[in-house]
């Protein structure tokens, strides 16, 4: 056995002690690109502009072509993005209706 096989990991997820080689196998397929409209790579943190009116439901809003949206946080589904506007709580925004500023 090399030093390698006996070192684990604490997966915060699970809870468990994962070994090494099972954590970056499963890093690895956590990290999902999330692209904008135009192909620009988004991450936590970013500001994005809307490129189409939105209506959302429940609010009776629309969001306006050039909002600018603040502090967005990734999910993890690639299309989706979370974020937070005046007034809209829990607003999800799906990745092909805004460009990264």
């Amino acid at each position: 056995m090399t030093e390698d096989d006996d070192a684990f990991v604490y997966d915060e997820a699970t809870g468990e002690w994962i070994s090494a080689a099972e954590a970056a196998a499963k890093g690895g397929a956590q990290s999902i690109e999330v692209r904008d409209a135009v192909g620009n790579l988004l991450a936590d943190g970013d500001q994005v502009t809307l490129i189409k009116d939105l209506v959302v439901k429940g609010a009776g809003q629309t969001l306006k072509r050039g909002t600018l949206i603040k502090s967005i946080r990734l999910t993890g589904d690639p299309q989706e993005i979370d974020c937070r506007y005046e007034g809209i709580k829990g607003l999800v925004l799906r990745a092909e209706f805004v460009k990264k500023r």
